[in-house]
């Protein structure tokens, strides 16, 4: 029976190698400390955080995320530890919440392997504080027990760190927080969080959580890649002296409907038959958006318990391999190889015990994405679904628009769309450097380059088709005149708010252009005086492609270009750069926080994206148009013909 405790309260623990999950409903660092009898911690190398993730018997994630899983092996702890304290902080400089009392309250779940619980405590009752004690594991008399602790440091990391005794914490705290901006930069943000009604709901043989157990109380060993966050769906009214609604005040705040079953239930010991927009929503699309994230998540989710029981195997195998070698009397004779033998076939059951379990889960995501697929509106839709070649411009902007797709290499061949919300909450940077990956650095660079505008022009195309007509605008920055020929179709077309702008003073004018519209909107709006507006301003949300970055650009365009950059996505104006990085080293430090800002794609496969919730290294491949197909053009045809009809 699970004990949800509340703080100050403790539960003894009934087996020594536990998994910790943290549930935060927004990216928190987590982290553990390794204390003496008084909790005293001896230096950073007793500290697993996103910069040093494993210690002796434990591990924590390598970035910043929603949700995590630590993995404690109590035993195989140093004799001198007698406390193991679980850390959660929020990310600082990233444009994040600044508090916990401003976020939802983290839960942490103490389970065993098996994933059942054996301890729950809610954190409630924070505030001011951007750091928090969250419990800790402690040895009394031989055995160990967890007390919720749920004590907060306004100051933050640094503080928290200091008074468990560490030396110069705020540079350690400074540290941590400089590994987890650079894997958040990386990131692909999460979709809004689910109400209890919305969430997603499986009609397998397991629990009706969407969230598998774990096989093992390992967290896979994420590499720290780039996560995907939208905003916050809106909720009830908070309570009187509670914090700010921004709830629009027309929306409802009730859960959507859940969609009608349109498959017969599963036969007992059967899974159900996978169906296209079985997730919850008030429209098809967003049942087929919440439908995609959860097998986004799903996927996630199982690849991470299977990499768990994997590095469990391999680890109990060396634990036993250790113990049994250390006898002087087994290393002679047969003694030794039974021994290795033994311990083999016993890595080899777990393994295979966990490969059976993905397989299953694998299986049953695949014939879910056969379904789903087929069944994606066109703004979700790979360039080669038949959906492109009857769609017409709509009238109402859609949910999410299709950027790409993500696999695992535990199988290739299952593919994720990758969905970001709309408007844009974020530009995008398409990489165009020879470093990008292994498949760029054998790529000829002109060749490269040459694949990075093209992909940024699909892009623009995508967002022009799927916006109803004259609501989006798209300006080109082409400094050299290098991209014409992939720049082709938007211009002769004729869907370009002007010519691409070329040499020093076409960068100054579009440039000038779109910062006096940030300006004006923004004060218009701080104003309440939206109606006050020029009437040569164009209210359409705003694209700039810039090619070949930053070619062409001195210190004030540079200067202009992170304040759209900062400012732009707020007011409807959007960047989508085509650059090498390497290119950019002459500026210095000063670009970094541009292209932290930016979304990091490429014209080629490459596994730089991270999920937001284990962190694993994701193998982004950009959408593709089918060989000797004219679907772009056709888009951008009916893109052109319904501005005409509309008078645009």
């Amino acid at each position: 029976m699970t004990a949800e405790l509340v703080r100050g309260q403790n539960h003894t623990l009934p087996q020594t190698r536990l998994e910790i999950r943290v549930s935060a409903g927004t990216p928190v660092i987590a982290g553990a400390t390794l204390g003496d009898e008084r909790g005293t911690v001896r230096g950073a190398e007793r500290i697993a955080h996103p910069g040093a993730p494993q210690l002796p018997g434990l591990e924590v994630s390598q970035q910043a995320a929603a949700d995590h899983r630590l993995a404690v092996d109590l035993e195989a702890l140093p004799a001198e530890v007698h406390r193991v304290t679980v850390l959660l902080a929020l990310p600082v400089g990233v444009g994040g919440p600044v508090r916990f009392g401003a976020v939802p309250a983290p839960f942490v779940a103490v389970t065993g392997l098996d994933g059942t619980e054996i301890a729950t405590f809610t954190l409630t009752g924070l505030d001011a504080e951007s750091a928090v004690s969250a419990l800790e594991l402690y040895r009394r008399q031989g055995a160990w027990k967890v007390r919720a602790v749920g004590q907060g440091y306004a100051a933050g990391l640094a503080e928290m760190l200091a008074d468990q005794g560490v030396a110069d914490a705020a540079a350690l705290a400074g540290s941590i927080q400089e590994a987890v901006t650079g894997g958040l930069a990386r990131s692909v943000a999460p979709p809004p969080p689910r109400t209890p009604e919305g969430d997603r709901v499986r009609q397998a043989n397991g629990p009706a959580d969407h969230r598998r157990p774990s096989a093992s109380p390992a967290t896979p060993a994420a590499q720290p890649p780039e996560p995907l966050t939208d905003p916050a769906p809106p909720g009830p009214p908070p309570a009187a002296g509670g914090p700010i609604n921004y709830a629009h005040p027309r929306r409802q705040h009730v859960a959507p409907p859940s969609p009608p079953p349109t498959a017969p239930p599963a036969q007992p010991g059967q899974a159900a038959q996978p169906v296209a927009g079985d997730a919850t929503g008030w429209s098809m699309d967003e049942r087929l958006y919440n439908q995609t994230w959860g097998m986004f998540e799903d996927l996630a989710r199982a690849v991470a318990a299977y990499r768990s029981a994997v590095d469990f195997a391999e680890s109990r195998m060396s634990q036993e391999l250790d113990h049994a070698l250390s006898d002087p009397r087994n290393r002679i004779g047969g003694a030794g190889d039974h021994a290795r033998a033994q311990a083999r076939a016993k890595r080899d059951e777990l393994t295979a015990r966990a490969r059976e379990a993905l397989d299953r889960d694998l299986g049953q995501l695949a014939a879910e994405a056969a379904v789903v697929e087929p069944a994606l509106p066109a703004a979700y839709a790979g360039w080669g679904n038949p959906v492109w070649h009857a769609h017409r411009i709509p009238m109402e902007i859609p949910m999410a628009l299709r950027i790409g797709d993500l696999h695992l290499p535990e199988r290739t061949d299952l593919r994720i769309p990758l969905l970001v919300r709309l408007p844009l909450e974020r530009g995008m940077w398409v990489d165009s450097g020879r470093t990008a990956s292994e498949a760029a650095a054998l790529m000829d660079s002109d060749r490269l380059r040459r694949l990075a505008m093209e992909t940024a022009v699909a892009h623009a195309a995508r967002l022009l088709a799927v916006y109803p007509p004259g609501e989006f605008a798209v300006h080109v920055i082409d400094a050299a005149g290098a991209a014409a020929g992939p720049l082709a179709p938007l211009v002769e077309a004729g869907v370009l708010a002007g010519p691409p702008a070329a040499g020093p003073g076409g960068v100054s004018s579009v440039l000038a252009h779109l910062t006096r519209r940030v300006d004006l909107v923004q004060m218009a709006v701080r104003a309440g005086a939206a109606d006050s507006l020029p009437p040569d301003l164009d209210t359409a949300e705003q694209l700039l492609v810039v090619n070949d970055f930053p070619h062409g650009f001195d210190d004030r365009a540079v200067t202009q270009l992170r304040y759209l950059a900062d400012e732009g996505p707020s007011v409807g104006v959007h960047l989508l750069m085509v650059a090498d990085r390497e290119d950019a080293t002459a500026y210095g430090p000063v670009l970094d926080p541009l292209w932290r800002s930016l979304l990091r794609i490429t014209p080629v496969a490459d596994n730089h994206l991270a999920d937001p919730w284990v962190g694993h290294a994701w193998t982004y491949e950009p959408l593709a148009i089918p060989p000797g197909s004219r679907v772009l053009e056709q888009v951008l045809t009916a893109v052109a013909a319904a501005r005409r009809a509309a008078g645009r």
